[in-house]
């Protein structure tokens, strides 16, 4: 049909009262980054399939939403880079070269920072961002397999466990330097930060347990420590401002934390080694990569039961989507 027949017919609805049909908006696509296939699956959430893969660097371990929402970067870990995806289209915008072993990544909230930790190679770097440019501030040396990242609500501190020494230490984003460290359970992996800056939360993947830590004074305080299951691993806020959710990898859990009384108040089977999640956006379904499955998996949360689940690649790590519900 041409433009004059096109404009004739829309004359003809309108003159007859017949309305228009409505253009449905795609949904944002998920993504799934697979570790040890180098490149990043997108899922349809209405139809559940992998509609292609994003090739990435080496060993990509960590995928990020950046807090603007205007990327999803993937953290390339063996191949020193990092690849920006638009998380509406899945069409890559950019590779920045030359960022040393990117492990685990993550821009303050005011989006003046940028942090990576390089897990092999023992070092954290600290980046300053102008909207489009990274340029290195500081490389600090930090002991052993830093490992997870966490930035609080000021954009002033960076916390990072240290994977092989066990412990949590604490970076000064202004002068770049270690204000503290201390001691943590057995193989610290992610960390989560309450809203209001006072307490850390420390997954021991070695461990069947969450740490709690006070960290408004000069030096940190365990206050609490949480049974979840075994291998405790990723965080993820389920977006309610009071519950945030735990993985536990080698239980094939996941458990659901109050942030208020601090104990355990619901659990959700997830097999196949859970590692890293997100919650949609109206806060009824969890999606969590099963490392050793190689799937994304659904949770309804209502249920407590495996509605879906999507093969992906092999060692599958992250997922985040735009359709998500709130991060705190």
């Amino acid at each position: 049909m041409n433009l004059s027949l096109r404009l004739f017919a829309a004359a003809l609805c309108c003159l007859s009262g017949v309305a228009a049909m409505p253009v449905l908006a795609q949904p944002a696509p998920l993504f799934v980054l697979n570790s040890l296939d180098a490149n990043v699956s997108v899922i349809n959430p209405l139809t559940w399939t992998e509609t292609k893969r994003i090739a990435t660097g080496k060993e990509p371990h960590h995928i990020y939403l950046t807090p603007d929402e205007k990327s999803v970067i993937v953290a390339n870990a063996l191949s020193d880079t990092l690849t920006f995806i638009d998380p509406k289209t899945a069409e890559v915008q950019r590779v920045i070269p030359g960022i040393l072993d990117p492990y685990q990544l993550r821009f303050s909230p005011d989006m003046k920072w940028f942090v990576t930790a390089a897990n092999r190679l023992n070092h954290i770097d600290i980046y300053r961002w102008d909207g489009s440019n990274i340029t290195l501030v500081k490389r600090v040396a930090t002991g052993k397999t830093p490992s997870h990242l966490w930035i609080d609500s000021k954009s002033t501190t960076v916390y990072s466990t240290m994977q092989d020494s066990d412990e949590l230490i604490a970076l000064d984003l202004a002068t770049q330097t270690i204000k503290w460290r201390t001691a943590t359970g057995s193989i610290p992996a992610d960390l989560y930060g309450s809203a209001d800056d006072k307490l850390i939360l420390v997954g021991l993947t070695g461990g069947d347990t969450v740490e709690v830590f006070d960290v408004s004074g000069k030096q940190p305080q365990r206050t609490r420590v949480i049974k979840t299951g075994a291998g405790a691993h990723a965080f993820r806020a389920l977006g309610d401002g009071r519950h945030v959710l735990i993985s536990n990898r080698v239980a094939n859990s996941i458990s659901k934390i109050d942030l208020q009384t601090l104990t355990v108040v619901d659990n959700y089977p997830a097999p196949g080694g859970p590692d890293c999640m997100e919650v949609s956006r109206d806060g009824k379904l969890i999606y969590v990569t099963s490392r050793w499955a190689r799937k994304l998996t659904v949770i309804d949360m209502a249920s407590r039961k495996v509605v879906r689940q999507v093969n992906v690649g092999k060692s599958p790590h992250g997922v985040w989507t735009l359709d998500h519900a709130p991060r705190q």
